[in-house]
């Protein structure tokens, strides 16, 4: 089970990351909605295939053959060739400042950062019918492994049916809406499952959970594909299923311990009103937020002027820009270059400050610190259209062209 749990938080940010080179950007929040169909519809069918091998060729045989089945995707893979762009001339990231890099890019990614708060907020509770189901099952509908294999083919079933109308719910309700509906979905279906008796009420409460699990997986996972470039593309997607997975693994173990704490149908009803609360309390955090955003990398930004030879690891780089503004501009000014911030620690900066000169009025320092001068030449490829309006909203304000210096520590 350790082996399977790493082997899947290797490949899926892969697998997340890949999509956006099989269709084109307009084509993204459909195609991420079949990626998770098929994902749920083989969640909820294998547990009813392996039921049926098990019969007849013992318990070992789902097993085996789940094993050998992965030949075929392997097969797959070593045909297929991920479009590549032109070729760079860095030298590739070494895997310590490649993960670092990764962790500041989120950190630092305002789009990402929301749809994280609130994938929090949806799986933390949604997963409690997925850690309670199998006591659903047995306690609340006096059933077992036939009862329980039926509700995760409603489960299928609800999510198969809401992936043809997520077009249209995206349509009409908007990014935060849908997971809203997710949210309330969610919410009537813990509650049905609480007063269920019966294999029919819980199998109308399964096909309403299911629905509302596309709908909330999908629109998240669509948020986050869209506030990544395509540089960090997996890294980033990396932290997002860390931040989903993890929230399902916490919900999972806290929905268990309120049940044996309190009992089984209280836990789904907590469940249900928390799911409900989280919708007004963040609903500040906007999802898809990047949809508007050109993320293709810019060439606008010039390379670095240098008057010696300077090797690629060379550093850390002392990056200064000098800006000289208008006595009206300065909050305008002041404003658009923390925006400006996170770029420059997204792409690559350690450490970022802004200076004001206390001898000359509208005169302002901005320094930036990178670890090399490979990674500050990385930075230059990093920047993105977004990123360059940004830079020349900054620009029209100034009195002057920015004075822009490179500064690196000596070698002894």
């Amino acid at each position: 089970m350790f082996l399977i749990s790493v082997c899947g938080a290797l490949t899926s940010p892969a697998w997340q990351a890949v999509v956006p080179s099989l269709v084109p950007r307009e084509e993204l929040p459909g195609a991420i909605a079949a990626n998770s169909v098929g994902f749920n519809l083989s969640r909820a069918v294998g547990p009813a295939l392996a039921g049926a091998i098990i019969g007849p060729l013992g318990i070992a045989a789902p097993f085996v053959i789940n094993a050998v089945s992965n030949f075929g995707v392997i097969g797959v893979l070593i045909g297929w060739r991920e479009p590549k762009p032109g070729e760079g001339t860095l030298p590739p990231e070494r895997f310590s400042s490649a993960v670092g890099l990764g962790l500041r890019y989120a950190i630092n990614n305002i789009a990402l950062r929301r749809t994280f708060v609130r994938t929090i907020a949806f799986f933390l509770f949604a997963s409690s019918y997925w850690a309670l189901l199998p006591l659903i099952a047995r306690l609340r509908v006096s059933g077992g492994a036939a009862i329980y294999g039926l509700l995760l083919g409603a489960i299928g079933l609800g999510a198969v049916c809401a992936a043809f109308v997520m077009p249209y719910w995206k349509k009409r309700f908007g990014a935060d809406g849908v997971v809203a509906m997710a949210s309330v979905g969610t919410a009537i279906a813990l509650v049905l499952f609480g007063i269920a008796r019966d294999p029919i009420v819980a199998s109308i409460a399964s096909i309403v959970a299911g629905a509302s699990w596309i709908a909330g997986v999908a629109t998240l996972n669509v948020s986050a594909q869209l506030s990544l470039p395509d540089w960090v593309r997996g890294r980033g997607l990396a932290m997002y299923m860390t931040v989903m997975f993890g929230s399902m693994t916490l919900g999972s173990a806290l929905w268990g311990q309120i049940a044996t704490v309190t009992n089984l149908q209280l836990a789904l009803f907590i469940a249900a009103g928390a799911m409900l609360a989280a919708i007004p309390l963040t609903w500040r955090w906007k999802l898809q937020t990047g949809e508007a955003l050109d993320l293709t990398p810019s060439t606008q930004w010039p390379a670095p002027v240098v008057s010696h030879s300077v090797e690629g690891e060379d550093g850390p780089v002392l990056v200064t820009i000098e800006y000289r503004i208008g006595p009206n501009d300065r909050q305008s000014f002041l404003s658009g270059l923390y925006l400006l911030q996170h770029e420059r620690l997204r792409d690559g900066a350690g450490t970022w400050g802004i200076f004001e000169d206390t001898a000359q009025s509208g005169r302002f320092l901005e320094t930036f610190l990178v670890s090399s001068w490979t990674e500050h030449l990385r930075q230059h490829q990093r920047v993105t259209n977004a990123d360059y309006v940004l830079q020349q909203h900054i620009v029209g304000l100034l009195r002057e062209e920015p004075l822009i210096t490179h500064f690196i520590a000596p070698r002894a």
